[in-house]
Protein backbone atom coordinates (compact mmCIF):
# COMPACT_ATOMS: atom_id res chain seq x y z
CA UNK A 1 0.00 0.00 0.00
CA UNK A 2 1.19 3.99 -1.11
CA UNK A 3 1.58 6.10 1.57
CA UNK A 4 -0.84 8.03 -0.06
CA UNK A 5 -3.45 5.48 -0.40
CA UNK A 6 -2.41 4.63 3.86
CA UNK A 7 -3.07 8.18 4.14
CA UNK A 8 -6.62 7.97 2.59
CA UNK A 9 -7.83 5.06 4.62
CA UNK A 10 -7.11 6.46 7.64
CA UNK A 11 -9.25 9.80 6.26
CA UNK A 12 -11.88 7.35 5.08
CA UNK A 13 -12.34 5.41 8.45
CA UNK A 14 -12.44 8.79 10.37
CA UNK A 15 -15.16 9.54 8.10
CA UNK A 16 -16.92 6.86 8.13
CA UNK A 17 -17.10 6.75 11.90
CA UNK A 18 -18.49 10.21 12.47
CA UNK A 19 -20.89 9.20 9.97
CA UNK A 20 -22.20 6.28 12.13
CA UNK A 21 -22.21 8.03 15.38
CA UNK A 22 -24.46 10.81 13.22
CA UNK A 23 -26.67 8.05 11.85
CA UNK A 24 -26.99 6.64 14.99
CA UNK A 25 -27.65 9.78 16.97
CA UNK A 26 -30.89 9.88 14.09
CA UNK A 27 -32.34 6.65 14.39
CA UNK A 28 -32.91 8.07 18.53
CA UNK A 29 -35.06 10.54 17.36
CA UNK A 30 -37.33 8.90 14.22
CA UNK A 31 -39.82 6.49 14.07
CA UNK A 32 -38.66 2.64 13.54
CA UNK A 33 -40.02 1.31 10.33
CA UNK A 34 -43.27 -0.44 10.23
CA UNK A 35 -43.52 -4.41 10.90
CA UNK A 36 -43.31 -5.19 7.20
CA UNK A 37 -42.32 -2.14 5.76
CA UNK A 38 -38.61 -3.13 6.98
CA UNK A 39 -36.92 -3.56 2.93
CA UNK A 40 -37.49 -0.35 1.09
CA UNK A 41 -40.15 -0.64 -2.11
CA UNK A 42 -39.27 -1.58 -5.33
CA UNK A 43 -36.24 -3.46 -4.06
CA UNK A 44 -35.83 -7.90 -3.76
CA UNK A 45 -37.90 -8.79 -0.05
CA UNK A 46 -40.51 -6.01 -0.45
CA UNK A 47 -43.36 -7.02 1.54
CA UNK A 48 -41.32 -10.75 2.29
CA UNK A 49 -41.14 -11.48 -1.39
CA UNK A 50 -37.77 -12.66 -1.77
CA UNK A 51 -36.42 -13.91 -5.45
CA UNK A 52 -36.73 -17.46 -5.98
CA UNK A 53 -34.22 -19.46 -4.47
CA UNK A 54 -31.72 -21.55 -6.16
CA UNK A 55 -29.14 -23.55 -4.81
CA UNK A 56 -25.33 -23.09 -6.19
CA UNK A 57 -24.74 -24.98 -9.36
CA UNK A 58 -21.08 -26.67 -10.47
CA UNK A 59 -18.82 -23.81 -10.80
CA UNK A 60 -20.38 -21.24 -8.82
CA UNK A 61 -18.55 -19.05 -6.36
CA UNK A 62 -19.31 -19.45 -2.38
CA UNK A 63 -18.01 -18.60 0.92
CA UNK A 64 -18.15 -19.13 4.73
CA UNK A 65 -20.71 -16.40 4.96
CA UNK A 66 -24.45 -17.74 5.51
CA UNK A 67 -25.93 -14.10 4.91
CA UNK A 68 -24.13 -13.77 1.63
CA UNK A 69 -24.34 -17.51 0.10
CA UNK A 70 -28.12 -16.47 0.75
CA UNK A 71 -27.98 -13.36 -1.09
CA UNK A 72 -26.51 -15.19 -3.79
CA UNK A 73 -28.75 -17.95 -3.87
CA UNK A 74 -32.05 -15.73 -4.33
CA UNK A 75 -30.29 -13.99 -7.03
CA UNK A 76 -29.96 -10.85 -5.04
CA UNK A 77 -26.39 -10.50 -6.18
CA UNK A 78 -24.90 -12.54 -8.82
CA UNK A 79 -26.09 -15.95 -8.94
CA UNK A 80 -23.03 -17.47 -9.36
CA UNK A 81 -21.25 -15.53 -6.78
CA UNK A 82 -18.84 -14.20 -9.40
CA UNK A 83 -17.96 -11.04 -10.89
CA UNK A 84 -19.63 -8.86 -7.79
CA UNK A 85 -18.77 -5.30 -7.67
CA UNK A 86 -17.54 -3.66 -4.11
CA UNK A 87 -20.33 -0.93 -4.51
CA UNK A 88 -22.98 -3.30 -5.55
CA UNK A 89 -22.56 -5.51 -2.30
CA UNK A 90 -23.17 -2.28 -0.36
CA UNK A 91 -26.26 -1.58 -1.52
CA UNK A 92 -27.54 -4.84 -1.42
CA UNK A 93 -26.50 -5.84 2.05
CA UNK A 94 -28.11 -2.60 3.72
CA UNK A 95 -31.77 -2.97 1.45
CA UNK A 96 -31.38 -7.06 2.17
CA UNK A 97 -30.29 -6.52 5.82
CA UNK A 98 -31.00 -3.32 7.25
CA UNK A 99 -27.75 -2.77 8.50
CA UNK A 100 -26.63 1.21 8.20
CA UNK A 101 -25.21 2.39 5.38
CA UNK A 102 -21.89 3.21 7.32
CA UNK A 103 -21.32 -0.44 8.09
CA UNK A 104 -22.68 -1.11 4.64
CA UNK A 105 -19.96 0.96 3.32
CA UNK A 106 -17.25 -0.21 5.61
CA UNK A 107 -17.44 -3.43 5.25
CA UNK A 108 -17.41 -3.53 1.11
CA UNK A 109 -14.27 -1.52 1.45
CA UNK A 110 -12.14 -3.30 4.18
CA UNK A 111 -12.68 -6.74 1.92
CA UNK A 112 -11.52 -4.75 -1.15
CA UNK A 113 -8.13 -3.40 0.72
CA UNK A 114 -7.56 -7.23 2.18
CA UNK A 115 -7.54 -8.14 -1.44
CA UNK A 116 -5.45 -5.36 -2.52
CA UNK A 117 -8.35 -4.31 -5.12
CA UNK A 118 -10.03 -1.12 -5.76
CA UNK A 119 -13.35 -0.72 -4.04
CA UNK A 120 -14.61 1.54 -7.55
CA UNK A 121 -13.19 -0.44 -10.52
CA UNK A 122 -12.78 -4.48 -9.35
CA UNK A 123 -14.52 -7.36 -9.09
CA UNK A 124 -14.16 -10.35 -6.58
CA UNK A 125 -15.20 -13.68 -6.58
CA UNK A 126 -17.36 -14.74 -2.99
CA UNK A 127 -14.68 -17.35 -2.39
CA UNK A 128 -11.53 -14.77 -2.32
CA UNK A 129 -13.23 -13.57 0.91
CA UNK A 130 -12.02 -16.68 2.70
CA UNK A 131 -8.57 -15.31 2.59
CA UNK A 132 -7.59 -17.16 5.83
CA UNK A 133 -7.31 -14.48 8.87
CA UNK A 134 -8.67 -11.93 6.39
CA UNK A 135 -12.46 -11.80 7.13
CA UNK A 136 -12.31 -15.33 7.28
CA UNK A 137 -11.23 -16.87 10.89
CA UNK A 138 -10.59 -20.18 12.67
CA UNK A 139 -13.25 -21.42 15.73
CA UNK A 140 -16.68 -20.40 13.11
CA UNK A 141 -20.00 -21.51 14.29
CA UNK A 142 -20.91 -22.75 11.01
CA UNK A 143 -17.37 -23.85 9.81
CA UNK A 144 -14.77 -26.20 10.02
CA UNK A 145 -11.60 -24.76 10.28
CA UNK A 146 -9.57 -23.71 6.98
CA UNK A 147 -7.07 -25.76 7.79
CA UNK A 148 -8.80 -29.14 8.44
CA UNK A 149 -11.61 -27.74 5.29
CA UNK A 150 -9.62 -25.64 2.40
CA UNK A 151 -13.47 -25.23 1.18
CA UNK A 152 -15.58 -23.02 3.19
CA UNK A 153 -18.37 -22.90 1.44
CA UNK A 154 -18.75 -26.32 3.32
CA UNK A 155 -21.29 -26.04 5.97
CA UNK A 156 -20.71 -28.34 8.42
CA UNK A 157 -23.99 -29.42 9.95
CA UNK A 158 -23.23 -30.59 13.39
CA UNK A 159 -21.97 -27.11 14.39
CA UNK A 160 -24.97 -25.52 13.41
CA UNK A 161 -27.54 -27.97 15.06
CA UNK A 162 -25.42 -27.86 18.23
CA UNK A 163 -25.78 -24.01 18.11
CA UNK A 164 -29.63 -23.95 17.40
CA UNK A 165 -29.96 -26.57 20.55
CA UNK A 166 -27.72 -24.21 22.96
CA UNK A 167 -30.87 -21.83 22.90
CA UNK A 168 -32.27 -20.72 26.30
CA UNK A 169 -34.55 -18.00 25.62
CA UNK A 170 -38.26 -17.45 24.28
CA UNK A 171 -40.51 -14.76 22.53
CA UNK A 172 -43.68 -13.93 23.73
CA UNK A 173 -45.20 -16.48 21.92
CA UNK A 174 -42.93 -19.30 23.89
CA UNK A 175 -40.76 -20.03 20.56
CA UNK A 176 -37.12 -20.47 21.60
CA UNK A 177 -34.85 -17.59 20.90
CA UNK A 178 -30.84 -17.45 21.19
CA UNK A 179 -29.42 -15.13 23.56
CA UNK A 180 -26.28 -13.37 24.36
CA UNK A 181 -24.92 -15.70 27.24
CA UNK A 182 -26.16 -18.87 24.33
CA UNK A 183 -23.51 -16.99 21.83
CA UNK A 184 -20.81 -16.49 24.32
CA UNK A 185 -20.98 -20.34 25.81
CA UNK A 186 -21.02 -21.64 22.29
CA UNK A 187 -18.21 -19.61 21.31
CA UNK A 188 -15.80 -20.73 24.13
CA UNK A 189 -16.67 -24.04 23.51
CA UNK A 190 -15.48 -23.68 19.76
CA UNK A 191 -12.91 -21.83 20.57
CA UNK A 192 -11.22 -24.76 22.76
CA UNK A 193 -12.18 -27.24 20.33
CA UNK A 194 -10.96 -25.74 17.90
CA UNK A 195 -7.83 -25.61 19.99
CA UNK A 196 -7.03 -28.46 20.57
CA UNK A 197 -7.85 -29.77 17.19
CA UNK A 198 -6.37 -27.76 15.38
CA UNK A 199 -2.03 -27.15 15.46
CA UNK A 200 -2.03 -24.37 12.68
CA UNK A 201 -5.10 -22.54 15.36
CA UNK A 202 -4.96 -19.11 15.12
CA UNK A 203 -7.44 -16.33 16.46
CA UNK A 204 -6.21 -12.42 17.31
CA UNK A 205 -7.94 -10.42 19.26
CA UNK A 206 -9.15 -8.53 16.13
CA UNK A 207 -10.52 -12.29 14.67
CA UNK A 208 -12.25 -13.02 18.19
CA UNK A 209 -13.88 -9.88 17.95
CA UNK A 210 -14.81 -10.45 14.61
CA UNK A 211 -16.16 -13.96 15.50
CA UNK A 212 -18.26 -12.57 18.22
CA UNK A 213 -19.78 -9.61 15.35
CA UNK A 214 -20.10 -12.73 13.27
CA UNK A 215 -22.81 -14.32 15.55
CA UNK A 216 -24.21 -11.02 16.93
CA UNK A 217 -25.87 -10.58 13.24
CA UNK A 218 -27.99 -13.29 14.48
CA UNK A 219 -29.03 -12.08 17.00
CA UNK A 220 -29.83 -8.48 15.82
CA UNK A 221 -30.41 -8.59 11.91
CA UNK A 222 -32.11 -12.68 12.97
CA UNK A 223 -33.39 -11.46 16.42
CA UNK A 224 -32.42 -14.83 17.32
CA UNK A 225 -35.02 -16.70 15.97
CA UNK A 226 -34.32 -20.64 15.41
CA UNK A 227 -36.72 -20.91 13.05
CA UNK A 228 -35.26 -18.14 10.82
CA UNK A 229 -31.68 -18.82 12.03
CA UNK A 230 -32.12 -23.04 10.82
CA UNK A 231 -33.22 -22.09 7.22
CA UNK A 232 -30.75 -19.51 6.73
CA UNK A 233 -28.08 -21.21 8.26
CA UNK A 234 -28.65 -25.40 6.82
CA UNK A 235 -30.36 -23.69 3.59
CA UNK A 236 -28.47 -21.03 2.94
CA UNK A 237 -32.15 -19.17 1.97
CA UNK A 238 -33.94 -16.64 3.21
CA UNK A 239 -37.33 -17.61 4.65
CA UNK A 240 -40.62 -16.60 2.81
CA UNK A 241 -42.12 -13.56 4.29
CA UNK A 242 -38.65 -13.08 6.22
CA UNK A 243 -37.42 -9.50 6.60
CA UNK A 244 -34.94 -7.99 9.05
CA UNK A 245 -35.36 -7.78 12.71
CA UNK A 246 -33.38 -4.76 12.79
CA UNK A 247 -36.35 -2.05 11.86
CA UNK A 248 -34.29 1.41 12.65
CA UNK A 249 -34.92 4.43 9.82
CA UNK A 250 -31.10 4.07 9.44
CA UNK A 251 -30.39 0.72 10.21
CA UNK A 252 -27.67 -1.21 12.42
CA UNK A 253 -25.32 1.05 12.64
CA UNK A 254 -21.94 -0.12 13.80
CA UNK A 255 -21.65 1.73 17.32
CA UNK A 256 -25.42 0.22 18.16
CA UNK A 257 -24.06 -3.58 16.73
CA UNK A 258 -21.40 -3.18 19.64
CA UNK A 259 -23.85 -3.57 22.27
CA UNK A 260 -24.57 -6.67 21.09
CA UNK A 261 -21.00 -7.83 19.78
CA UNK A 262 -19.10 -6.46 23.34
CA UNK A 263 -21.23 -8.58 25.90
CA UNK A 264 -21.09 -11.79 23.49
CA UNK A 265 -17.04 -11.34 23.72
CA UNK A 266 -16.59 -10.07 27.18
CA UNK A 267 -18.76 -12.99 28.01
CA UNK A 268 -16.94 -15.69 26.38
CA UNK A 269 -15.27 -18.28 28.80
CA UNK A 270 -12.56 -20.59 26.72
CA UNK A 271 -11.01 -21.93 29.68
CA UNK A 272 -14.25 -23.84 31.06
CA UNK A 273 -13.94 -25.83 27.92
CA UNK A 274 -10.71 -26.08 27.08
CA UNK A 275 -9.91 -29.40 29.69
CA UNK A 276 -12.74 -31.78 27.90
CA UNK A 277 -11.58 -30.79 24.68
CA UNK A 278 -8.12 -31.67 25.23
CA UNK A 279 -9.28 -34.65 26.41
CA UNK A 280 -11.52 -35.48 23.14
CA UNK A 281 -8.51 -34.50 21.11
CA UNK A 282 -6.07 -36.74 22.89
CA UNK A 283 -8.88 -39.65 22.32
CA UNK A 284 -9.48 -39.02 18.31
CA UNK A 285 -5.88 -38.76 18.31
CA UNK A 286 -5.27 -42.55 20.39
CA UNK A 287 -8.11 -43.78 18.20
CA UNK A 288 -6.84 -42.15 14.72
CA UNK A 289 -3.00 -44.21 15.79
CA UNK A 290 -4.93 -47.39 16.81
CA UNK A 291 -4.29 -47.24 20.87
CA UNK A 292 -6.86 -49.41 22.91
Amino acid sequence: MSPLSAISNVFYDASVMTWDVLLTMANLVRFSRPVGKVTPEGHPGYGGYWPEYKPPQEGDSRCSCPALNAMANHGIISRSGRGIKFSELNHQIRTTYNFGASFCSFVPHYAARMLNKSYNKDTFDLEELDLHNGIEHDASLTRIDSALEPNQSVRHIPYIEELLACASGQDAEGKKLLTIKDMSKILGKRRAEARANNKDFTLSLFHKVFGSANSSTMLTIFGGRLDDLRTVLLEERLPEGWESRVRKPYGLTMLTFNWTVLPVEFGIRESDWAPDAKQKAKAVQGSENGEA
